[in-house]
């Protein structure tokens, strides 16, 4: 049997206490690796800037920037890092706008550890997920182009106009990584696979015929 391929874990919280709760709970994952703590946004950024980092754990509730506005951040600067929330904060409002600043989960602080760990994993594998508390709240479904951040929505009236990532990467400033990264995550979260699809979809929102 396969084992997991490591995942890099940044750990985002303004209370210690939580972080070190987190962190003895998480490192007793085999494939699980804590890289850094942080405990505001500049750290958190300082750390996604120098560290190798596949997912962080974003509270809300940080000084200065909130963890929703640092998603967004994160979405915009790096993209290739995936963000979970983990929250004590179960409104839908709040579910609403951290998966439009980037998120790609929203678990509880108060969920079992289980779930925080299979969050983490089905984020890891390309999912999007969500406390089970949370499924009544989010029982109205949302318009598929509202899980977009607005770079992503660039991105696809990109897309839409049939530019290639590198054309796309000129125009907005962006490495062609980057490109294909926000591609990877509006598939994602729109459940697309093929690339036809995906032009289909971007045309039908742009309006372009």
């Amino acid at each position: 049997m396969l084992s997991q391929p490591y995942v890099h874990i940044l750990l985002i919280d303004d209370h210690p206490l939580v972080r070190d709760g987190l962190r003895a709970r998480l490192e007793t994952i085999p494939h699980f690796t804590i890289v850094a703590e942080a405990g505001n946004a500049d750290e958190a950024l300082q750390h996604a800037a120098t560290e190798m980092i596949d997912i962080a754990l974003m509270d809300i509730n940080l000084s200065g920037m909130n963890g929703i506005e640092l998603t967004g951040r994160f979405n915009t600067l790096y993209p290739e890092i995936a963000v979970l929330m983990l929250s004590m904060h179960d409104k839908a409002e709040y579910v609403m706008q951290a998966i439009q600043a980037g998120a790609r989960g929203y678990v509880l602080k108060d969920a079992p550890a289980m779930d925080i760990i299979t969050a983490i994993d089905t984020v890891m594998s390309g999912g999007i997920y969500y406390s089970a508390g949370l499924a009544k709240q989010l029982s109205r479904p949302m318009p598929p182009a509202l899980l977009l951040t607005p770079r992503e929505r660039e991105v696809l009236k990109c897309i839409a106009t049939g530019k290639s990532n590198k054309h796309i990467a000129r125009d907005m400033s962006l490495s062609v990584r980057t490109v294909e990264t926000h591609r990877l995550n509006i598939k994602r979260k729109l459940g697309i696979e093929g690339q036809a699809d995906l032009i289909r979809f971007a045309l039908e929102q742009t309006q372009i015929k």
